[in-house]
């Protein structure tokens, strides 16, 4: 006789089953990630038919970073805020592609969740079917709604060791997105035929060690010379020597760094003195992502989640992947090893 139970979980039956089991909960939290589901696939939709609509190439003009905006860039960024600006859990939204933080219609301090992300990840690599993704990282508000002031900076400002949860969709051969509340990474694949996320991996554990570097060496003329004596015994043969791997969006070499292992690193450059990504919505996702799943994310001096930001939009060095592999790049990083 066939079971009755469904041979498959999507994402809302997994977040209502961990829903279940606290007590508290009331549904708000599923409420708000549903949103971004909802968000993630309409852009998904977009990105499987770029070259046939006139969402592809340039829009004209720069984001607050200073880099040149897609159409696809406005189009994810107005899709997430649309789908989460009416939902009332959401009280704060901040967007790489927006210079100050974005207060939804219901507020008047009611909102307690503060959502953080980048809509679309990599996304000049588009018009050469790159794969891309959407980062996110989701907060609590601070304190007591009725005291809150006009500033929501202090809301925002808060250091990766308190987010609630992180997680990215990666537009490829197939969109697959990895969450976590702190609770171990799980991954969802889109399954076109029902329109539903449906889980293919739960506690996805990230290789101790593996012998893969990804970084972008056409930046290493100005890398700090720490850096350049790890890459240099990479190629040794008394390192392995390392397989040399690098994507150029932040979203597909780190999914790549989760299943296979290995490690990533931005470090800084004559440029960006302080590093290229931005730790908010880039760095902080993936280091909580990282941990979660047996690894470390560094700015080379500290864990990513402790670092305290003091603007909207701060970069930071990042180096992420397998437990062993980033501790081998922070040994020379700090002058332990030359």
């Amino acid at each position: 006789m066939p079971s009755s139970e469904p041979s498959l979980k999507t994402f809302q039956r997994h977040i209502a089953e961990q829903q279940r089991q606290h007590a508290t909960a009331t549904g708000e939290f599923s409420w708000l990630l549903s949103g971004i589901t909802l968000a993630t696939k309409m852009i998904a939709a977009q990105i499987r038919r770029i070259g046939l609509g006139d969402l592809r190439g340039a829009a004209g003009g720069q984001n607050v970073q200073g880099e040149t905006v897609q159409k696809m860039d406005r189009y994810a960024d107005d899709v997430i805020l649309d789908c989460l600006g009416y939902r009332d859990t959401v009280g704060i939204m901040v967007s790489e592609e927006n210079d100050e933080p974005v207060i939804t219609k219901n507020v008047d301090g009611e909102g307690k969740y503060v959502v953080l992300f980048d809509p679309l990840d990599g996304s000049s690599n588009l018009d050469c079917n790159v794969p891309v993704g959407t980062i996110f990282a989701i907060f609590s508000r601070l304190g007591d709604p009725s005291s809150r002031g006009s500033d929501p900076h202090a809301d925002i400002l808060q250091p990766g060791s308190r987010m609630l949860a992180a997680g990215y969709v990666l537009y490829s051969s197939s969109t697959v997105l990895a969450y976590t509340t702190g609770d171990g990474v799980h991954m969802f694949t889109l399954d076109p035929a029902i329109g539903a996320y449906v889980l293919s991996s739960e506690h996805v554990r990230m290789p101790a060690r593996s012998p893969i570097v990804s970084c972008n060496e056409g930046n290493a003329g100005s890398f700090p010379p720490e850096v350049l004596a790890y890459l240099a015994w990479t190629k040794t043969k008394a390192a392995g020597p390392y397989a040399a791997r690098y994507i150029g969006s932040l979203v597909s070499d780190f999914h790549r760094t989760l299943l296979m292992g290995g490690v990533f690193l931005y470090p800084p450059t004559e440029k960006q003195p302080k590093g290229k990504l931005r730790l908010l919505y880039e760095c902080n996702p993936m280091a909580f992502l990282a941990e979660q799943a047996g690894g470390l994310a560094s700015d080379g001096q500290q864990r990513i989640l402790e670092k305290t930001p003091h603007s909207l939009h701060e970069r930071t060095p990042f180096y992420v992947g397998s437990r062993d592999e980033v501790a081998t790049v922070l040994s020379f990083v700090s002058g332990q090893r030359r």
